[in-house]
């Protein structure tokens, strides 16, 4: 039996013909493919919204925050439960990520938790839509209007998630940051893209995203006049998309409604199988909302034979390969040090760690692959 990874990008020959016609179409970095792919993203959300490709999604969540003005001295209420990007993008900017404690059914970023943690530093609330289910869309605009704080979503599991009637991106939030890096729902192997109502935003995200120049590459080299002239406006940063990523990003928009069907079909049979296994199965979406299955993740219960790290090794004994999402950020070496956290301070992200395991679940699965993982999870908890 071949080992089955955790994650595998699905590529099919028209992502491939797609990058090899933009290498030989002379535009290989920002260009028409990645306007292009600005403007189809946006349309696909139906948002009424501009589009900012970066070369990645933590490229975005600092053009983000550095647009909404996160500066030194300032906060941004973060998960704990997440991966470190969320908050080291505050930190670049000399802001301060406050912790927040997660929802114990959810896992996504607890509100309540976020409320009592708001002070006059407070400028913004950065929610993880965990796994690809939404944090409740009426719940976090109406705290965030309540202390007037601005709401960078990390979008980055979520593609394409509906949060409440409405998709992830379409709310008209500040920004929303999405991940298109190779385990994700969609990918352009490295990427992202940030998603912003606001004009002035928009440009400042535009004007940083390369070294604070006034003036995109695409519309330097793109006149048949010539155009040399540009105008640094701002120290800014190299966090443009690449057009031959971008190809691919636009094959894979296109794609996107059958893979993230796969994924929930994986989901679905994942569910049936581990119905009756010590486990708590991920959480389901509310009615009017979905969920883009960018992971899966299983938490054992007290009855469980194996603890987590035992299930993790047996797993790959099994040719199975897993992760854990996430380690909180409380007990990584540098927030913790950084800001005096202990375990007690998160006591749901805590206990929920030491059980949490994900499953493999990604649209170029086969059912081979399905069967691989339920004969392995049954074999070691049933």
């Amino acid at each position: 039996m071949a080992f089955l990874p955790f994650a595998r990008p699905d590529i099919t020959e028209a992502e491939i013909s797609a990058v090899v016609e933009t290498m030989r179409s002379g535009w290989l970095t920002t260009g028409p493919n990645a306007a292009a792919f600005e403007k189809e993203f946006v349309e696909f959300l139906g948002a009424d919204a501009h589009g900012v490709a970066v070369n990645s999604a933590t490229a975005g969540l600092h053009l983000a925050f550095e647009a909404i003005g996160v500066t030194a001295g300032t906060e941004v209420l973060v998960p704990t439960w997440t991966f470190t990007a969320t908050a080291e993008a505050v930190r670049y900017l000399g802001g301060d990520p406050i912790l927040v404690d997660c929802d114990p059914i959810t896992l996504c970023m607890d509100l309540a938790d976020a409320e009592r943690k708001i002070t006059p530093r407070t400028v913004a609330i950065a929610p993880v839509h965990y796994a690809g289910l939404g944090v409740p869309n009426g719940a976090l605009t109406e705290l965030a209007e309540r202390h007037n704080l601005k709401v960078v979503e990390d979008a980055a599991h979520s593609f394409p998630t509906v949060n409440e009637g409405t998709l992830i991106g379409a709310h008209g939030h500040a920004a929303t940051v999405y991940s298109f890096y190779a385990t994700k729902t969609m990918t352009t192997g490295e990427g992202g893209m940030v998603v912003t109502p606001d004009p002035e935003l928009a440009s400042r995200m535009r004007t940083m995203r390369l070294h604070g120049i006034n003036r995109d590459v695409f519309d330097r080299y793109s006149s048949s006049k010539p155009s040399w002239h540009y105008d640094v406006v701002a120290p800014g940063y190299k966090y443009n998309l690449t057009d031959t990523a971008a190809a691919m990003g636009r094959v894979q928009l296109k794609r996107t409604p059958e893979m993230v069907a796969r994924r929930s079909a994986i989901a679905d049979r994942y569910d049936a199988e581990f119905a009756e296994l010590p486990v708590t199965l991920p959480a389901k979406a509310p009615e009017g909302s979905t969920h883009a299955w960018h992971i899966y993740n299983l938490r054992l219960t007290d009855d469980a034979q194996v603890d987590r790290d035992t299930f993790i090794n047996k797993m790959a004994e099994a040719e199975v390969g897993t992760s854990v999402h996430f380690i909180p950020l409380h007990l990584q070496p540098y927030w913790r040090d950084t800001y005096s956290h202990s375990p007690e301070d998160f006591p749901v992200a805590t206990a929920q760690f030491k059980r949490t395991a994900s499953l493999p679940i990604f649209s170029a699965m086969s059912d081979q692959d399905v069967d691989q993982v339920v004969a392995a999870v049954k074999g070691i908890l049933g």
